[in-house]
């Protein structure tokens, strides 16, 4: 078994992303020192193809660790969100995400004052297709010695302090962020699939060959908070938009569902939206704040479960992501039923603290769980225990 590091240092733990090998009962460092957040890996044809997420990078290494080749390099960082792990399509093509600069379009104070990012300025958002704006700026305070004002103006798509205008143009750039991307394994050929995503932790194929990702919920935090955004599962199809950032699963953020409690009810930053793609609808809506990551598609060898989803949830980050108070959500495993899309929740609470993947061994109808350890959010940031992070082997899963 092959385990990723994040390599973040929450609660004193070590910095920088590890690649481990996990074999009969001992626990060995194949590789070491990458950016990041390491987020996620993928064994494909006798290579480890690992997603620095911090670098906005994929680097593949011999399954010893040996010969480390970046494939894929200048993706956009750093920001609220990475470039995330790689799966193999049956093309042969690496797919992956983008995530977003931003929560929803606007460098704001959040990831600032009281996230896990702590730095502005940070890179802003790149559309994948062309964009018209509707002018809507933010007024913050300003935090930055070299900009003189007091406060400062943000638009869409720009750095922080750069107000934008009524009818201007933010052609699509590459790499672009909220993106869902292809490449050959060598890393040439990068191509953008399809954009609007606003962060796809969890990317995966179906027996059928559909291409899947979970897509991480806006928040109710920053310049353009929202409310009650729930994870969504797409179906990814090529030169589709995805809605973000003025669509949540095929509904305007307009909609008196999502009025914030930090903020105002939002309003468009798009003025283009009848030259753009119609924003696909979701198959699934996650609960708000529950965090669904990554995912294992069940093995035909497992009986009714077969060709299910088992999810992991993470869960919230409140009061970071929602306001004091807010339900905690999250923090179990889930199925779902790619045939009828509905869900049957497995485990919650103990002994999981944040699962964040899951995965199935050949031959073995145990799932194999990573829990990424103790971790909560308070109003001074990170709260979390380093060597908490476990591996459970569960083997009574689908009697559960």
């Amino acid at each position: 078994m092959f385990v990723g590091e994040a390599g973040l240092g929450f609660g004193g733990g070590p910095r920088g992303g590890r690649v481990l090998r996990v074999s009969g009962g001992k626990t060995e460092v194949v590789a070491e020192g990458f950016a990041q957040p390491l987020n996620g890996l993928v064994v494909h044809e006798d290579r480890i193809y690992v997603s620095e997420g911090g670098a906005g990078r994929i680097t593949s290494i011999d399954l010893d660790g040996q010969n480390p080749t970046p494939i894929v390099e200048g993706m956009p960082g750093p920001g609220n969100y990475h470039t995330n792990t790689a799966v193999v399509g049956p093309d042969g093509r690496l797919y992956f995400t983008q995530g977003a600069m931003t929560n929803m379009g606007i460098v704001g104070l959040d990831a600032y004052e009281m996230g896990w990012l702590r730095r502005l300025p940070h890179a802003h958002d790149v559309p994948g297709l062309d964009m018209v704006l509707t002018g809507v700026n933010v007024t913050t305070n300003n935090p930055l010695p070299e900009i003189a004002e007091e406060t400062v103006a943000t638009g869409a798509f720009s750095p922080f302090g750069t107000a934008t205008g009524p009818g201007q143009v933010v052609p699509a750039g590459t790499p672009p962020t909220a993106a869902v991307m292809r490449c050959n394994p060598d890393g040439s050929e990068l191509e953008l699939v399809a954009w609007g995503v606003r962060n796809g932790y969890g990317i995966g194929f179906l027996p059928d060959g559909r291409l899947i990702v979970i897509d991480q919920g806006a928040d109710d935090r920053g310049s353009r908070p929202i409310g009650n955004a729930p994870d969504l599962v797409w179906e990814i199809q090529p030169d589709r938009w995805y809605g973000w950032p003025d669509f949540v699963g095929g509904i305007p953020v307009t909609d008196p569902q999502f009025k914030p409690e930090r903020g105002p009810a939002l309003t468009f930053l798009l003025a283009n939206h009848d030259s753009l793609p119609a924003p696909e609808k979701a198959l699934y809506r996650f609960e708000p704040h529950a965090a669904a990551v990554k995912f294992a598609v069940v093995p035909e060898s497992i009986g009714k479960h077969a060709g299910k989803l088992l999810v992991a949830l993470f869960g919230d980050e409140a009061p970071m992501t929602a306001p004091a108070g807010s339900p905690k959500v999250g923090r179990s495993l889930a199925l779902l039923d790619p045939a009828t899309w509905t869900r049957q929740t497995l485990v919650m609470g103990a002994p999981l603290s944040r699962p964040i993947d899951v995965a199935f061994k050949p031959g073995d109808e145990a799932a194999y769980v990573l829990d990424f350890g103790h971790f909560e959010m308070s109003v001074q940031g990170v709260v979390a225990t380093a060597g908490t992070g476990k591996v459970y082997r569960w083997g009574g899963w689908a009697r559960a």
